[in-house]
């Protein structure tokens, strides 16, 4: 099992807890959970390499029927020539699973893994009671076993199995949330997969894909990362052409809800309060909505943050999925385009807007990297947003504040740029002109540190002394 996971890409904090799973000596209720295309089965698949007692995968929209039929298939598939019939309840088919392990030799391990468990649970079907009995009455005394459930609708995962009020209540002993990539993982992938690009393409494809697995995977060699976003989301039967609305069906039920949310939020770059989301919505202010919003942020889509000066605490939501971001801003109105449509926008201003947006989200995910550039990785650090309007026509602005324990404060200048940025003396005047606006507003008397973060550098001159760091790709991409 350690030797296969070595081909696993990234993922090693994923692995050593699997790791620890195995070591265990008590017996193990594991849920891997994350978004579609994340991959959470894969991860399973190759760390375990197929070396189960008993594996299921849950049938995506069938009935209580045809899952008892794919369960009993999977019993006889697992039963070491046991022949068992279709049980009837799913009291009786965690029966029959415990008689087929019963069987099976107690000198190892027993993985049973069962994916996609939501799928299973069909309206009426007492799916987790029957789940919860098997575990309660059996499995939780057997200490060789490790029970793993898996699935992508993380709203469903969250609400039956770890936050269960019933008897599955603090049952689960571990849990395993699956993320997307960073950026580094991102690139170890490709150059595994045999592509050619460089930092700043690398950089490009995250702030459109997110750092999903399955969607890099689409990448094909010897193709330039414009041609290949075309072929994917832009050319008529794209392998990804319809991405987003799956994307959203398999995470949450009544989909449409969560959709009229990051909806509104792709309109406001910086954000939206609760109040402002249910007057773009034209939602009710309910517990149901306060569920939309956490399972949003559950499956880091969504960020919840307080203004640096904030002082009704009120939260503010932000879309921070790259990839939901390029949808609204281009696939939904530029999908099945058939056309190098992206190619053409290379250089464009609406590009080059688009480009400015997603690489400061690609800052904001990876804000632990710039810390670590800027040697303060042990320092205790609040990150925050702050914007104040400064005239009528006017606001000050900055987007990336890390408030640090040792009394230095560093708000950081994002610039996505082709070579070494070049410091103006109007961009000099803008960030000074901000900087003091937001001493003054706040009363700050931490010394402020300005921090460019930047794909290659920053091209010295009698403008470029303003920023005490710069923090390039390079350091973005460390682990």
């Amino acid at each position: 099992m350690d030797q296969t996971s070595e081909i696993l890409v990234g993922r090693k904090q994923e692995v050593y807890h699997l790791k620890s799973i195995m070591d265990s000596k008590e017996a193990e209720f594991v849920v891997v959970y994350g978004r579609r295309r994340v991959g959470k089965t894969f991860l399973i698949n190759t760390f375990f390499n197929d070396h189960y007692a008993f594996k299921l995968t849950g049938l995506a929209r069938k009935s209580k029927s045809d899952q008892l039929s794919n369960f009993t298939s999977a019993l006889n598939r697992y039963g070491d020539g046991q022949k068992f019939t279709k049980p009837r309840t799913w009291y009786e088919a965690f029966d029959k699973l415990r008689t087929l392990l019963d069987a099976k030799l107690r000198g190892t391990k027993q993985i049973v893994f069962i994916d996609e468990l939501p799928w299973l649970d069909s309206h009426g079907s007492n799916l987790i009671s029957a789940l919860e009995h098997f575990w309660n009455d059996w499995a939780v005394t057997q200490n060789h076993l490790v029970l793993i459930v898996c699935g992508s609708a993380t709203s469903w995962i969250t609400r039956k199995i770890l936050k269960n009020r019933g008897g599955l209540h603090n049952r689960v002993t571990q849990k395993i949330y699956v993320r997307p990539f960073t950026l580094a993982e991102c690139k170890e992938y490709i150059n595994n997969q045999g592509l050619v690009m460089e930092d700043k393409e690398i950089a490009e494809c995250y702030m459109i894909m997110g750092g999903i697995p399955y969607y890099l995977k689409h990448l094909k060699r010897g193709k330039s990362l414009s041609q290949n976003v075309d072929e994917m989301f832009f050319s008529e039967r794209g392998s990804l052409d319809d991405e987003f609305n799956a994307l959203f069906a398999s995470l949450f039920n009544k989909s449409e809800n969560y959709i009229k949310v990051v909806e509104a939020l792709s309109t406001k770059n910086k954000g939206l309060s609760r109040i402002e989301l249910l007057k773009a919505t034209k939602m009710e202010d309910n517990g149901h909505f306060t569920t939309i919003l956490q399972d949003l942020i559950d499956c880091d889509f969504v960020r919840s943050y307080r203004g640096y000066d904030n002082k009704t605490r009120d939260s503010i939501f932000q879309l921070v999925d790259p990839f939901t971001l390029f949808y609204y801003k281009f696939i939904k109105t530029y999908g099945h385009y058939d056309k190098a449509f992206w190619q053409f926008q290379i250089g464009t201003h609406r590009h080059d807007v688009w480009a400015g947006l997603a690489f400061e989200l690609l800052c904001l995910n990876h804000h632990r990297q710039i810390e670590q550039a800027l040697g303060i990785a042990g320092i205790i650090t609040q990150v925050y947003s702050w914007t104040t309007p400064v005239s009528a026509e006017e606001k000050a602005q900055i987007d990336l504040i890390i408030k640090r324990a040792d009394k230095v404060i560093n708000v950081c200048e994002m610039k996505f740029y082709d070579g070494n940025y070049e410091m103006k003396k109007k961009d000099y005047n803008d960030i000074d002109r901000r900087v003091r606006a937001f001493r003054t507003a706040n009363g700050i008397r931490y010394a402020i540190h300005p921090v460019l973060v930047t794909t290659f550098g920053l091209e010295h001159n009698q403008y470029s002394g303003i920023f005490q760091y710069v923090v390039t790709l390079q350091d973005l991409l460390r682990d």
